[in-house]
């Protein structure tokens, strides 16, 4: 007969306790990950890549096998230069180049060439005439003709009003481009802080890890001499066991976040490297959301590029009225004709035309219909736009303020919790209480350390998520990541 294992009353409650109390640091990390990631999302980015295009890369080289050191100088670098984000913007720059060399030729001079030799034979009776003694068959005969065409639009102002807003257009990619710089700035050095935070509470749980065995072995003793009972030694097994699974779940997360800023920056997935940079927290003082608007307005390139696009609107505008008006321009050509290139002469033609379209109402009204709508588009875009970046600034400083405030609060909680484990962890070995204080203590010191690993993590993305607030993370997030 099989033989199931009986639980020990008293056993099951004491290891869910204890399992409660190490699973709650891990939530609180996780929500403060949640919160700093969805930061990083709401900050407004360039509009020709999505979010996740930042997260992507092309891969450079292969994998050496070796280990290598990447500085977070280092890492932004090379998501300056792989990350998807850039290329496509490099991408769209090329796109909208084009468009304006497609719109400027309306206004050059366009030159071609041809060359022609034709063999005819013409049947008079076919055409119902005749003429008495001339054959009804003329021919084969056949002409040789070498000619350059020339056309230039002399006056069109639709043609033009088409160039200026494709102009804009390439002069808004251009600044949207360097506006995702900053976007990747913001996303590479995101993943660096979090894997940051991931050695940090790696090392914070090897050294609670350390303590629980010191507790361990103390249960075990005074178990052995008598002093103690069973149930203690129970609680310190657990309190142990449950380390060990922080440890196992903090280095597989280190692990998929190292994959993460490998996509970002267009590191091979089998490279293996190690972070070398830390991030210590340096206060960022002095914040005036009103200066650090008035700067944004400024440097913001994305609000450049939607005034350009708001220009091209107008351009856009103007070139649907234009469509009414007159149109002058010229044609020419010039050749060599002849039976043959030794029995040829020159021959040219020039002529210049005005053209005006007479009556097409609905077509003209309906092109400055749509184009007026898509101006409106483009100005309560650039005015909502304004009020993102002006929203964006304020939130960033009130989330360096509030973490700035819990990095106080979590570094105090982190001296408090390691004083009253080493209190209780004296009165335990004196024999004046059991080893429940111990553990509850070692759970509220783990606590305290992953709210001060997380609280340094979001104050570290508040300052750069405020750098990219002001149009400055590419040049200057050393500066903020430091302190200023």
């Amino acid at each position: 007969m099989n033989q199931s294992k009986s639980v020990t009353p008293g056993r099951l409650p004491i290891a869910i306790a204890a399992f409660a109390l190490s699973m709650a640091p891990a939530a609180v990390a996780q929500s403060a990950v949640q919160a700093a990631e969805a930061q990083v999302q709401s900050v407004a980015g360039s509009p020709g890549a999505t979010q996740d295009s930042y997260k992507g890369s092309i891969v450079a080289g292969k994998s050496t096998g070796a280990n290598i050191d990447i500085t977070l100088d280092d890492a932004i670098q090379r998501g300056l230069k792989q990350n998807l984000g850039i290329i496509l913007q490099s991408s769209a720059i090329k796109n909208a180049n084009g468009q304006r060399l497609e719109q400027l030729q309306a206004l050059l001079p366009t030159v071609s060439g041809a060359a022609a030799i034709e063999v005819q034979q013409i049947s008079l009776a076919a055409f119902g005439l005749k003429f008495p003694g001339l054959a009804p068959i003329i021919g084969p005969f056949q002409t040789e003709d070498f000619r350059a065409y020339l056309t230039q639009n002399l006056v069109n102002v639709q043609a033009l009003r088409d160039y200026m807003q494709s102009k804009h257009n390439f002069a808004a990619s251009k600044l949207t481009a360097e506006d995702a710089r900053d976007m990747v700035v913001l996303t590479v050095g995101n993943a660096y802080l979090l894997c940051i935070a991931d050695q940090a509470r790696i090392d914070a749980v090897k050294a609670e890890m350390a303590t629980s065995k010191v507790s361990l072995d103390q249960a075990t003793a005074a178990h052995d001499a008598g002093t103690s009972p069973k149930l203690d030694v129970l609680r310190a097994q657990v309190d142990y066991q449950n380390e060990q699974q922080s440890l196992i779940s903090t280095t597989n997360q280190l692990a998929k976040d190292k994959l993460a800023l490998a996509r970002t920056i267009g590191l091979p997935l089998d490279q293996p490297f190690s972070l070398t940079d830390t991030a210590p927290y340096q206060a960022l003082d002095n914040l005036d959301p009103d200066a650090a608007f008035a700067q944004a307005v400024k440097t913001r390139k994305d609000l450049a590029a939607a005034e350009e696009q708001l220009k091209a609107a107008k351009d856009g505008k103007a070139s649907a009225r234009a469509t009414q008006y007159p149109v002058a321009s010229f044609s020419g050509d010039f050749g060599d004709l002849g039976t043959t290139v030794g029995h040829s002469h020159s021959t040219y033609s020039a002529t210049g035309k005005v053209e005006a379209p007479i009556l097409q109402i609905a077509k003209t009204r309906g092109a400055e219909e749509v184009a007026a709508a898509k101006y409106d588009d483009a100005q309560a875009k650039l005015s909502d736009q304004v009020q993102q970046v002006n929203a964006d600034i304020r939130n960033s400083i009130l989330d360096v303020q509030s973490a700035a405030k819990l990095v106080e609060a979590a570094h105090s909680n982190v001296e408090l919790a390691a004083e009253a484990l080493s209190e209780a962890q004296q009165r335990f070995h004196a024999g004046v209480a059991d080893s429940l204080p111990v553990s509850q203590a070692q759970s509220q010191t783990e606590q305290a350390n992953d709210q001060y690993i997380s609280a340094l993590y979001q104050h570290n993305v508040a300052k750069l998520s405020l750098a990219r607030a002001l149009g400055v993370a590419q040049t200057s997030y050393k500066n903020y990541l430091g302190g200023k």
